[in-house]
């Protein structure tokens, strides 16, 4: 895992004034745009793309990272469980959140400018990067660092069982679980994503970044077969997916503070956004919690809970079986999906224990923090949904400040243990857990040198380039040099046995220029998509659970001009969604214009077969 690239700077000028028609209607595009769907003047953005020099040019060399420091042992059983949960009650006053002082947040401008005219193929995004992103907490120092050579060729991989004993996947297969090919099997297949007749994709629209004055945050996008929403500036707009035109729009009082990637099967998701300025008050805070339906933009409901004579505030939000739930330096609330009802508040006992956070889907986990800020006891605990009791506990090893939950089934949780990963990523291990029982049952270094999935420093649910099912683990290695030697970079994707901790044999090849990424998982495969090399397009792939085998779902176009737009998104930061040969790349923050240079910059890019 590299040392955390700064995300795209932003260009000066800022994106295009809206014609006429409002937010999300289509309009025709300026002279030479991105996207005209007229021939540009020579030279101009969108040119027709000159041939490759016939040396192509020298890819960023990888950054240098320092060896990761030897993760603690393991832990076998679970601890004693912390003091648990308790009926509705008013949680101890919390820290300053998201929208106060000293945090970039703030300074909100101008409404969202509207969608253009859908486009021609252009050419191919860039992907994905090598590096980490910037979590919303820190800012990531580059200094002085010790550059570390990746074994390539046979692949030297390591793995740690419960013995905590490293394994040479050279030397050593996977052990198929004891479910008969669940966990850790060769069995892939199971999805519902198929590869269509054509694969390749166009530019089907793209919304500028809207004008602001300083860095808002706008996390949140969602697709269904009907709709792609995006949370914008003080609003969350619903588009056809196809043909961009604005569905809906649903304004807000404040920024979308938080946001789930969940989506019920009936098109409804979370959101956490600042309310109304409270008198005496200079900024607004993250208090209300909503339910939106994706489908007509409507909010289902939204509610609030009082902290004193001030309301609560939130930094995270979830969606676990059919359970809103919220988290943040103050606790966390949980509320039923389908009425709003309060269900439960977790207890704040007089050690400091409090829920930092939830992990959602099919079931509902609680990140759980107790005692001392600066050496906490993290306990992982899964729940009912309904009451908020513990179904069972595990808990971390010693010098864990923040756990993330990567999925809840299976349950697997990612953790920096003792800040060893080195890398920013907030991952030095992983952690495969029976949610029944909360019995460990592997432990999974991941150097921070060697692979390259990531999770944000403090969020408990906001981990990218990882994937869990099937009885295993899918991770992305760090990009290392090609077979051919000619100075290009790539990766691979390796899986590991959750019930064993043991490598996988087999993984998935980038292939020399290309770089392997997982977005989520699709039955026992894996959604994932593919940075290309300098003259290509990207791809998205699903890459099969048991033989590797990759198909391509969506080829994207090699023009120079939609491969410069599409390189201002990546994993590290931005949102990647694929559904149905659609793929949406959007961004999760937006700020005020560059003076440097007057490229456009994108709210959202959607690309699809048709």
């Amino acid at each position: 895992m590299s040392q955390p690239p700064q995300p795209p700077q932003q260009p000066p000028g800022g994106p295009t004034p809206p014609p006429a028609g409002g937010f999300g209607a289509p309009q025709e595009p300026p002279a030479g745009g991105f996207g005209a769907p007229t021939p540009p003047p020579a030279g101009g953005f969108g040119a027709p793309t000159p041939p490759p020099p016939a040396m192509p040019p020298t890819p960023p060399a990888q950054p240098p990272t320092a060896p990761a420091t030897p993760a603690a042992p393991a832990y076998g059983y679970p601890q004693a469980t912390p003091p648990g949960y308790g009926y509705p009650q008013t949680p101890a006053p919390g820290q300053p959140g998201y929208g106060y002082p000293g945090q970039p947040q703030q300074g909100y401008g101008y409404p969202g400018q509207p969608a253009t005219q859908p486009m021609a193929p252009q050419g191919a995004p860039g992907g994905p990067g090598g590096g980490k992103k910037l979590n919303t907490q820190m800012t990531i120092i580059v200094s002085a660092v010790v550059a570390v050579a990746l074994i390539v060729g046979g692949g030297i991989w390591y793995a740690k069982g419960k013995d905590g004993d490293k394994k040479d996947e050279s030397k050593s297969g996977s052990t198929q679980g004891a479910d008969g090919g669940k966990q850790g099997g060769s069995t892939g297949g199971g999805g519902k994503e198929q590869a269509p007749a054509n694969t390749a994709s166009k530019v089907l629209f793209q919304v500028p970044q809207p004008k602001v004055t300083d860095l808002v945050h706008v996390d949140g996008s969602w697709l269904t077969d009907k709709v792609y929403a995006k949370s914008g500036v003080n609003e969350v707009v619903g588009y056809d997916p196809a043909k961009g035109t604005q569905l809906w729009k649903t304004p807000l009082p404040g920024a979308v503070c938080a946001a789930t990637r969940h989506i019920t099967s009936d098109s409804k998701t979370a959101i956490v956004y600042e309310g109304a300025k409270a008198s005496g008050e200079k900024y607004a805070r993250c208090t209300e919690v909503a339910v939106l339906d994706l489908t007509t933009g409507k909010l289902a409901w939204t509610n609030s809970v009082k902290e004193g004579d001030r309301k609560t505030m939130y930094e995270e939000v979830t969606i676990g079986a059919g359970t809103v739930a919220t988290g943040g330096t103050s606790g966390g609330s949980a509320w039923d999906l389908a009425t709003g009802k309060l269900l439960w508040q977790p207890k704040i006992t007089t050690d400091q224990c409090k829920d930092a956070g939830y992990g959602g889907g099919e079931a509902l986990v609680a990140v759980r923090k107790c005692g001392d800020y600066d050496n906490p006891t993290v306990t992982v605990q899964p729940l009912n949904p309904k009451t908020g009791a513990p179904i069972s506990s595990y808990k971390m090893p010693a010098g864990v400040q923040y756990a993330h939950i990567v999925s809840t089934k299976p349950l697997v949780v990612a953790a920096d243990v003792g800040d060893t990963a080195g890398d920013g990523s907030g991952i030095s291990d992983f952690f495969s857990l029976d949610d029944k029982t909360g019995k460990l049952l592997a432990r999974i270094p991941a150097p921070g040198d060697k692979y390259a999935a990531d999770c944000d420093s403090t969020d408990v649910e906001k981990c990218t380039s990882v994937a869990a099912g099937g009885g295993k683990l899918y991770v992305p290695t760090e990009q290392h040099a090609g077979s051919t030697g000619d100075g290009g970079r790539t990766n691979e994707i390796m899986a590991f046995d959750l019930a064993t901790g043991q490598p996988v044999p087999g993984k998935a090849d980038a292939g020399d220029g290309s770089s392997l990424y997982p977005l989520r998982m699709d039955g026992n495969n894996v959604i994932a998509f593919k940075k290309p090399p300098y003259d290509k397009g990207s791809q998205v792939v699903s890459v099969d659970g048991g033989s590797f085998k990759q198909t391509v779902l969506l080829q994207n176009p090699a023009d120079t001009a939609v491969r410069d737009a599409l390189s201002q998104f990546g994993p590290e930061y931005g949102e990647i969604r694929y559904n149905q040969g659609k793929l949406f790349m959007s961004s999760t923050s937006v700020m005020k214009p560059s003076t440097v240079t007057s490229e456009t910059k994108y709210l959202l890019i959607g690309l699809g077969t048709g």
